[in-house]
């Protein structure tokens, strides 16, 4: 009797432990229509709204947020690896602008829900310059990215990537979707605002990951838009990880959402509730302007119209723009004149940040999404090439780098033109080299500022879909962010051309004393006069003096001269900035010094190219020996007569020391010549 009942309690007790096991190796599964009583850990911008939406982050610039499930999943399966598992969610991104976003969402496995010293725009509030691609982070990641960034080799600013431990995506492809019965690709467009569902799933059996998109009102499609082959067993190693979402913005304002979400491990997810799941904010609504006044009193109805049609038309003729059929294409990207005029406060004095030979720079704060911009104001007295110089403009406006300005778009009103630009809290450079209210800049603060312009015209040069010539580098044009890192601004100036042409002659413009021989000669922008520019640039930045400074009619002090005598005696270091004291790394300023002086050669095939000099700078490559270098006529050629050999022309131009020529360098016109737009 006692060993049947032993017997039966010993099956009961099986089955209670088999029920454990099971239910164990089955994992979570957990769905949410909504996220008003979701089990969440948020951080960074990350908030549940009233609704039951989760919004990883709102109109607020370069800022993260995550939202990920507050328990740790275990993915660990001793049979084969990781563990099959299947999730679904619906998304959105509203941005403020119909074309531009920052910077997407990604559905995210990994061993933590916080992330210490990841940035935003680029690497999506998951990684940061010294750590994305690490095979340490383990981390996988689905991502759906909405801008182009040619150094994470992104195919497109729409697309949907399968990431491992950093944001070079495996595998990638444009956003959409295959319809039934149909193998066509239909597109589509992540930053529309409108609602979409994914669909992420690992087949632990087989080693296979598959992606899917589609509009939320579709069921899910039988063709995957990504499948990839990959064992996930050395990234997802760790019997507690995490899953949820990460999202970044970047220099436009943004909202990322996620309406509901479903998560299984071994099983397919379940279906989401669509008809459940909470409605997205609606777009602000842009209040109508009321010229016209309800009428105090019956017999002033005729007077208060008259005084309103009056108002209207002294109204549109204030705010008139040039709108021609061409521009229709670039909506997106032009701005209403009205808008900067509200934003810099009818562009008044007080809002002037600075002024040059193309027009004066405005601070301003656009009405609507309350962006902090900088409107430059370029007069154009012909329309002769302007749809062309506003099609270079456009184009501009898609590079993406994190030490360049953002040129978010453009306004053509009467005989001006408006550039309007990413606003950088800290100005320009030139002021803390040679102003007297700034504070000055320490040797790592103006090396980091170095290889940060550099690595911005290395990407201008080689790395974008075409060739971007900027013909005005100089410390003026770099402008400082929050954290006082170097962003080259001001493309006014830039001209483009394809990859393997040649670009077309075209006006002498410039900066004194930036200005490439060649380009003096011929009119015609290359590479290396940007590379000349950015020579000048390196001397200024190293010895806190101005390529040239004028002390009179009759002596000017040539910056290039002066470093190569140093050099010349063999004390090339004495040229450094007094300010900076003893606080430099000697081996660093000797190589800006050096390198300033390479650039600056006569000769444009004898300077390094940008690729070079940011391998010389980052320590990549060795620089050239200088010293076994034959000034008489070698490599280093032009140096050995730099102060007295220089063609009439050039002389003319840069560094005459005749007193009619320093009289036209003095004036007016030349400055206008020399520093004037398109």
């Amino acid at each position: 009797m006692k060993k049947t009942m032993f017997f039966k309690l010993s099956i009961v007790v099986c089955l209670i432990v088999a029920l454990v096991v099971s239910a164990a190796s089955e994992g979570p599964n957990f769905i949410f229509n909504g996220f008003q009583s979701a089990n969440l850990s948020l951080d960074g911008m990350a908030v549940v709204t009233p609704n039951g939406l989760l919004q990883l982050t709102n109109e607020t610039r370069q800022r993260i947020g995550h939202g990920f499930y507050t328990n740790p999943v275990n993915f660990v399966n001793s049979s084969y690896g990781v563990s099959s598992f299947s999730t679904t969610f619906v998304f959105a991104i509203i941005s403020e602008y119909p074309n531009l976003s920052g910077h997407g969402i990604a559905f995210v496995v990994a061993p933590t829900r916080t992330f210490p010293g990841a940035q935003p725009s680029q690497h999506l509030g998951l990684f940061n310059d010294g750590n994305n691609g690490n095979t340490s982070n383990h981390i996988f990641a689905v991502e759906l990215d909405t801008i182009q960034n040619l150094e994470l080799k992104d195919i497109d600013a729409n697309h949907v990537g399968i990431d491992i431990n950093g944001l070079t995506s495996e595998r990638a492809a444009t956003a959409g979707f295959y319809p039934e019965n149909n193998g066509t690709l239909r597109n589509l467009t992540l930053i529309s605002g409108q609602p979409m569902q994914v669909w992420v799933e690992y087949d632990g059996i087989h080693k296979e990951i598959n992606v899917t998109l589609a509009p939320i009102n579709i069921p899910k499609p039988q063709i995957p838009l990504l499948s990839y082959s990959r064992d996930l067993s050395s990234v997802i190693n760790n019997s507690s990880m995490f899953v949820g979402f990460s999202s970044s913005t970047g220099s436009v304002s943004t909202s990322h959402y996620v309406l509901g979400w479903s998560f299984r491990l071994n099983g397919q997810a379940r279906r989401l509730d669509i008809s459940h799941l909470p409605k997205l904010p609606r777009k602000k609504q842009t209040s109508k302007f009321l010229t016209i006044g309800l009428p105090l009193i019956s017999g002033g109805v005729i007077l208060l119209v008259i005084l309103g049609i009056v108002h209207v038309v002294r109204r549109k003729r204030k705010f008139a723009e040039l709108l021609e059929d061409w521009e229709l294409d670039y909506g997106p990207h032009r701005f209403k004149y009205k808008d900067l005029y509200v934003a810099t406060n009818g562009f008044k004095e007080k809002e002037v940040l600075g002024s040059g030979g193309f027009g004066r720079v405005y601070k301003g704060v656009l009405p609507k999404s309350k962006l902090e911009i900088a409107v430059k104001r370029i007069s154009h007295e012909s329309r002769q090439g302007m749809k062309e110089f506003v099609a270079e403009i456009v184009s501009l406006g898609r590079l993406r780098h994190r030490n360049l300005v953002q040129l978010l778009g453009y306004c053509r009103r009467k005989g001006e033109l408006l550039l309007v630009y990413d606003y950088m809290q800290n100005g320009s450079l030139d002021k803390y080299l040679f102003g007297e209210t700034n504070p000055s800049l320490n040797w790592s603060q103006r090396f980091r500022i170095i290889k940060g312009v550099a690595s911005g015209l290395l990407y201008l040069h080689e790395e974008w879909e075409q060739v971007v010539i900027h013909r005005d580098v100089k410390a003026s044009n770099v402008l400082l962010d929050s954290e006082l890192n170097g962003r080259l601004g001001d493309f006014g100036l830039a001209r483009l051309y394809d990859h393997g042409t040649d670009p077309q002659t075209t006006h002498i413009v410039g900066t004194l004393g930036y200005l490439a021989p060649e380009h003096i000669r011929s009119g015609r922008p290359t590479t290396h006069m940007d590379v000349y520019a950015f020579g000048a640039f390196l001397l200024e930045v190293a010895t806190g003096k101005r390529p040239i400074e004028i002390r009179g009619m009759t002596e000017d002090v040539i910056l290039l001269d002066w470093v190569f005598l140093c050099w010349a005696r063999g004390a090339i270091v004495d040229a450094k900035d007094p300010k900076l004291g003893s606080d430099y790394v000697v081996e660093e300023m000797e190589m800006v010094l050096k390198l300033g002086l390479l650039s600056s050669q006569s000769n444009p095939m004898a300077r390094p190219s940008m690729r070079q000099i940011v391998q010389y700078l980052e320590g990549d490559t060795p620089m050239p020996e200088m010293a076994s270098i034959d000034t008489s006529g070698g490599g280093f050629e032009g140096f050995d007569d730099l102060a007295m050999s220089y063609s009439s022309l050039d002389k003319a131009l840069a560094y005459s020391t005749s007193s009619f020529v320093r009289g036209f360098a003095h004036s007016s016109d030349a400055q206008s010549l020399l520093s004037g737009g398109r």
